[in-house]
């Protein structure tokens, strides 16, 4: 009987589903043991049901004015956060209010950073609460306007090209020299017209437009007081940004390995800087810095949303990370759409790896420009090397949704900002390590192969200068500092950008040191106009190895689509490539040379202990006066008035050879 029991008691699988209760646990079997030991059970349950409910009413009453304020801020919370944000905003007032009363100079800076904000916000608020009266209002000049664009236009583009012919005329007549790199930018898109897939469906607004805001982004940086002045200080603040990472480094490395190891000293910056693009993309900033570039780019150049919003994060994020924004987007988009979002990833670099060229010594400013110029530009030569011939299915969509990360806090994202570098550093390391010695490997191959002929110093950087010299020359470079930029060019293109950027940091150390400009028949420094063109030129990821590294992280995105991949990166590579390079004829165009100061007064407060480039070329000015006739040495110009220019001669001979210190 009692085994009957017990298996009418089991429970099953079925009734587990069905939640049926156990009847071990039911108060029938706690009766049948209370009743054995003298107990009831109901009279127990009922006090501890009694005790429960007592228990639960104290709860409910010490946690009611909880529970009412919970309520009353989710009825309320609109005012309440009007409230916050109000107070907040008095608060900031008056903390901007008390920096500029202290000192206004040193609050510039904020005053701007308000403006800016101050202006968005309002621009906001306008287009959400006027800006459909305001559309409504303009509607009939709009209606005036369309019908008179079919003159208007050609007029404006007249009233443009004669503006540009004129300025040019007055502009180079000064320095002729500037007319190389003018004949050096029509040829490069000579070229990429050449090599179009459609000659005919070029979309020429786009060309034009492109190329004339990455004209307008180059005159305001490189020619424009408040340009200039705006970029220097954000280059100056992303160093001492940059700095901060000191503060990590060395807790974790120590001074000693961060002050002389390249990789401890210069990694842990990319590190740093992915931990803070993480928080700015968890906090929404990048989102929106992105979508305002793209907006501007997608109204003026009238490519489609996917593309110019792919092309505008290429500004601040990599070539494998952009797309990621476009990423739902990608198995529909067409050949040309998808050549223009590679074309962006080989025309720029990302904000990551260039805090470690900017900690190389390469100037930020520089490198800045050249990532924002490259954005309009890679799109018009995109457009003009692979234009749309195919119906995309996001022309004409107004915006394209951006999704936010997946973290829950900034806490976690800046977590996964950090650790997500650490495979990007890895990488960075290894290929340094392997192109290097692959590099050491091939130069002593060739200097074996020409040994064999008697040709001494065969090296893949005398192959690359000689290759690409007519090129470096083209984009403005002087002629005889033409083997060095080829030089730099071919190591980009070949190998990575990154040892490029090392080199080139070398010559401007050398330079700003210093030191003679020849060194027997070897170079040791380029110009600062150079430079210029060659930071410019290198700022890209357009190299050999990365096709692999744009193929693989597009086709982990859309495997069904590799194939079209694959037809287009080469041709993408190519236009990336001479993105750049339009790019460093821009800042041959624009460059502007340094002014030398008075050297009498230089040499009259200097330290002749120690080299400089300014005491370099007031020494080579002073060395050009000087004549030696007979034995007698006199000057010409300027310094025959000063009493101290035979000392001065003395000292500059002590540090560089010249004719007149033989005598």
């Amino acid at each position: 009987k009692e085994l009957l029991e017990m298996e009418g008691n089991q429970i099953t699988l079925d009734s587990l589903d069905k939640g049926t209760d156990n009847p071990a646990f039911s108060c029938e079997g706690e009766n049948r043991l209370y009743e054995e030991c003298g107990g009831p059970c109901s009279e127990s349950q009922k006090e501890r049901k009694e005790g429960k409910g007592k228990f639960s009413s104290y709860c409910r009453k010490a946690l009611q004015p909880a529970s009412k304020a919970k309520h009353f801020c989710k009825a309320h919370a609109k005012v309440l956060r009007r409230v916050v944000l109000g107070l907040l905003g008095v608060a900031y007032l008056c903390y901007f209010i008390a920096a500029c009363y202290l000192n206004f100079q040193r609050a510039l800076a904020l005053v701007v950073m308000t403006a800016v904000v101050a202006f968005f916000i309002s621009w906001e608020i306008f287009k959400k609460h006027c800006g459909a009266k305001v559309l409504l209002l303009l509607r009939p000049v709009g209606k005036c306007f369309r019908k008179s664009w079919p003159w208007l236009k050609w007029l404006l583009w007249v009233a443009l090209l004669a503006g540009l012919i004129v300025w040019l005329v007055l502009d180079t007549g000064r320095n002729p020299e500037q007319l190389i790199s003018l004949g050096g930018f029509c040829f490069l898109v000579l070229f990429l017209f050449a090599c179009s897939k459609h000659h005919g469906a070029v979309s020429w607004r786009a060309v034009f437009w492109g190329l004339g805001l990455e004209f307008l982004l180059g005159l305001f940086v490189l020619r424009t007081t408040p340009g200039t002045h705006a970029f220097q200080w954000l280059g100056d603040q992303v160093q001492y940004f940059l700095g901060y990472t000191t503060a990590g480094s060395s807790f974790v490395f120590g001074n000693t390995l961060i002050e002389e190891v390249f990789a401890f000293q210069t990694l842990p910056i990319i590190v740093f800087f992915s931990c803070v693009m993480s928080i700015l993309y968890y906090l929404g900033v990048m989102q929106w810095l992105i979508l305002k570039i793209s907006w501007l780019l997608q109204i003026s150049m009238g490519t489609t949303a996917t593309e110019t919003l792919s092309v505008a994060g290429n500004i601040f994020v990599g070539q494998t990370e952009a797309p990621l924004l476009i990423r739902p987007y990608l198995a529909d988009m067409t050949l040309s759409e998808v050549h223009a979002v590679m074309t962006g990833g080989f025309s720029t670099i990302a904000g990551s790896v260039m805090g470690a060229y900017i900690s190389f010594g390469i100037d930020a400013a520089s490198l800045i420009a050249a990532s924002v110029m490259a954005a309009p530009c890679a799109l018009a030569m995109a457009k003009l090397v692979y234009p749309e011939v195919e119906e995309s299915k996001f022309k004409g969509k107004a915006s394209i949704h951006i999704s936010s990360g997946e973290e829950q806090n900034i806490l976690e994202a800046a977590s996964n900002g950090a650790a997500a570098s650490v495979g990007l550093v890895a990488n960075i390391a290894a290929n340094l390590i392997a192109f290097l010695a692959v590099l050491e490997f091939i130069n002593a191959a060739l200097r074996w192969f020409g040994g064999m002929v008697d040709i001494e110093g065969l090296t893949f950087q005398v192959i690359c200068s000689y290759v690409l010299m007519p090129v470096a020359f083209l984009m403005g470079a002087d002629w005889a500092d033409s083997p060095l930029v080829a030089e730099l060019l071919g190591i980009k293109i070949f190998l990575n950008e990154f040892v490029a950027y090392q080199q080139l940091a070398t010559y401007k150390k050398n330079r700003l040191m210093g030191l003679e400009e020849w060194d027997g028949n070897r170079k040791q420094w380029i110009s600062e106009r150079a430079e210029s063109i060659t930071t410019f030129a290198l700022c890209g990821f357009a190299n050999l190895s990365s096709i692999g590294i744009t193929l693989g992280g597009l086709s982990s995105m859309v495997p069904q689509r590799k194939g079209d991949f694959a037809s287009v990166v080469l041709r993408a590579l190519l236009t990336g490539m001479c993105v750049s390079m339009l790019n460093a004829c821009l800042a041959g165009l624009l460059h502007v040379p340094t002014e030398l100061g008075d050297c009498a007064m230089f040499f009259s407060t200097a330290n002749f202990s120690s080299t400089s480039y300014t005491m370099y070329t007031c020494c080579k000015q002073l060395f050009a006066s000087s004549v030696l006739q007979n034995g007698t040495l006199s000057f010409t110009g300027s310094w025959a008035e000063q009493a101290e220019s035979v000392l001065w001669l003395t000292e500059c001979c002590g540090h560089y050879n010249h004719t007149s210190c033989t005598g």
